[in-house]
């Protein structure tokens, strides 16, 4: 996710804006940029690259010490590639207003096209500049840059946190958000606004929490928070900080892991936003419409997102009714794959940079076979090698283990599965709209279940902690489910373990249970529940111990249930997720095990 900082006080601004970046730097950026105000007017210094890339254009472009209000971004590029030009903050037509933003504004195109039928000029590509040159508008006709921002942001449709500054308006600045964050810091003749609360740190530890559906106006000395429609005041508690800096990088949790976690009901909000209409009861994604609807689709991948390809092949083939192969890239490179007319490849990869996934893409467009990217960079290999690209709003995940990364994917997975369903017309309209309006709920109810989930992760994991090895069984789309979560148990722990179709373990695990090698199991309240409880009842014939994820209700007596909240049909994946992500992490972290970076890993794997 961008960074952003604004600053209204006594120190020269620039400094303070930079130094807040640097602070922001954890959440990961493609370009970056100030605007300041100063005795000339608005002045605006961005570039692409790291901040040491716009300092050194700060350095060349004269004295910045005489602004006393500036704004601040670094950026994670969504809507255009990330180059100076889409680079934050952007500037209004008439050179008076400047703004960041982070997240998106669904409606970004309808508002572009009324403002361009107006006249006015656009020189990015981005939905920020649009939002904007909304607000310039508005300007136009109010005295009040409250009033219109508030006229503004009640045509825009999405997610976003702004920070505005107006030349006319020296030492002031405006801010607004709904479904990103926003915090303000307040100083002593200063005040702040930033995306997160490292920023502002050094300065105060005075913060005032800002919330959906506000909009803040600081100067130096005074600040208000306003209902933004009505502009009525609102009445804000101030809250002091204890943690340190690091720790504030990290939202207060112990690691980057578990806070990428607990990101993952906003990581599927940021996902489904402009995707999902929950009125027509349909998925809408652009970026597919110039395909067809594949005749099969070959999935490439690595690592977690071969796990993600594995449970999203169920829902092609189910509800789009497209046969679908999944490939591990490694292999998949090496061999001679039979690629046919009509097939499409679809390239999983969070980074888009993984180098046997490349090699796979490149195999296939050497056939003539389209090539669709599933990633979270824009701008990386896999997005421009692509014919099509679909983008998983993940942000930054700093943690080499992937958590919220895969849950993007899923979300993208089962939006696509939808998509191709209505399109063909293989999807009946319940299903439809049994998964839209369960996908449109599921951010509310995974953030309410995952404090208990975490609980209960802590309770189990001190049980087996000493455990040697760990067998993981699930059925159907919770097969895939179970791979994973033996992948992140070994991943941070070091504690062997494997994932395997329940079915299969008559065919040879079967022989290392004992009392000392438990199994995870995964057994829902599904079609597939009585066939997954027959194999639990051989694991336990053997003296095996057992943890299962289930349901409340079920005949299931085993020596661990941990009971998860319902969801329906696919969704329960989005509960089973993060559980098995917790479990590891606990256990990990009860044995010391350096969680965000586990030994002989990296992050991307760029080199074969």
């Amino acid at each position: 996710m961008c960074g952003i900082i604004g600053y209204a006080g006594h120190r020269p601004a620039v400094p303070v804006c930079i130094e807040g970046l640097r602070r922001l730097e954890y959440r990961g950026y493609d370009s970056a940029g100030v605007a300041f105000v100063e005795a000339g007017g608005l002045r605006i210094i961005k570039q692409k690259g790291k901040i040491a890339e716009l300092e050194k254009d700060i350095a060349a472009s004269g004295n910045v010490m005489q602004a006393m209000t500036g704004i601040a971004h670094t950026r994670w590029a969504t809507h255009g590639e990330p180059n100076q030009v889409n680079a934050h903050p952007h500037v209004d037509d008439s050179g008076k207003l400047a703004m960041v933003h982070n997240g998106i504004i669904e409606n970004f195109g309808s508002l572009r096209q009324m403002l361009q039928s107006e006249g006015h000029n656009f020189v990015s590509e981005t939905d920020t500049e649009v939002l904007l040159k909304l607000i310039s508008r508005e300007k136009n006709g109010e005295k009040s840059v409250s009033k219109a921002i508030s006229k503004a942001l009640q045509q825009a449709e999405g997610a976003y946190a702004i920070v505005l500054v107006d030349a006319d308006r020296p030492g002031e600045i405006w801010a607004a958000r709904k479904h990103s964050p926003l915090v303000m810091g307040l100083g002593t003749g200063e005040n702040f606004l930033a995306s997160d609360i490292p920023a502002f740190l050094p300065y105060t530890r005075e913060v005032v929490f800002i919330e959906d559906g506000e909009l803040v106006h600081i100067s130096a000395n005074s600040w208000k928070v306003m209902d933004a429609v009505t502009l009525e005041p609102v009445a804000k508690e101030v809250h002091t900080i204890t943690w340190d800096v690091q720790a504030a990088q990290k939202g207060g949790y112990k690691h980057f892991m578990l806070k990428e976690i607990f990101e993952q009901p906003r990581v599927i909000r940021d996902c489904l936003t402009g995707r999902l209409d929950t009125k027509e009861k349909c998925v809408r994604l652009p970026e597919l419409d110039t395909l067809e609807v594949p005749k099969r689709l070959v999935i490439v991948a690595c690592g977690t997102s071969y796990h993600a390809g594995l449970w999203g092949k169920y829902l092609f083939e189910t509800w789009a009714r497209i046969p679908c192969e999944v490939d591990i890239a490694s292999e998949f490179r090496y061999r001679d794959p039979i690629l046919c007319e009509g097939d499409l490849v679809l390239s999983i990869s969070q980074s888009g940079e993984t180098a046997d996934t490349l090699a796979g893409m490149r195999l296939a467009r050497e056939q003539g076979i389209p090539v669709l990217g599933l990633c979270n960079v824009v701008g990386s290999t896999v997005s421009r090698e692509s014919d099509a690209v679909l983008y998983t709003q993940a942000g930054p995940e700093i943690s080499v283990a992937s958590t919220k990364a895969m849950c993007s994917q899923l979300t993208m997975l089962m939006t696509m599965a939808l998509y191709w369903g209505q399109k063909s017309g293989s999807i009946n309209a319940q299903i439809m709209q049994q998964a839209v309006d369960g996908l449109h709920n599921l951010p509310e109810a995974l953030d309410d279940a995952l404090p208990a989930m975490r609980e209960t992760a802590r309770t189990i994991s001190r049980k087996y902690a000493d455990s040697r090895s760990f067998l993981y069984l699930g059925r159907g789309p919770n097969y895939p489910l179970s791979m994973e979560g033996a992948l992140k148990l070994k991943e941070i722990s070091y504690i062997h373990a494997e994932g395997y179709a329940a079915g299969e373990m008559k065919h040879g695990p079967i022989a290392l249970i004992d009392p000392h090698f438990p199994s995870f199991a995964i057994a829902l309240d599904d079609d597939l529940f009585p066939k997954v409880k027959s194999n639990l009842i051989e694991v336990q014939a053997r003296g095996g111990k057992i943890v299962a994820l289930t349901n409340s209700g079920l005949d299931l007596d085993v020596d661990d249930a941990w009971i998860l909240p319902r969801a329906w049909g696919p969704l329960s994946a989005f509960m089973i997720l993060p559980a098995l992500q917790l479990f590891a992490y606990e256990t990990a972290d009860y044995l010391g095990k350096d969680v965000d970076q586990p030994r002989n890993l990296a992050k991307s794997v760029t080199v074969e």
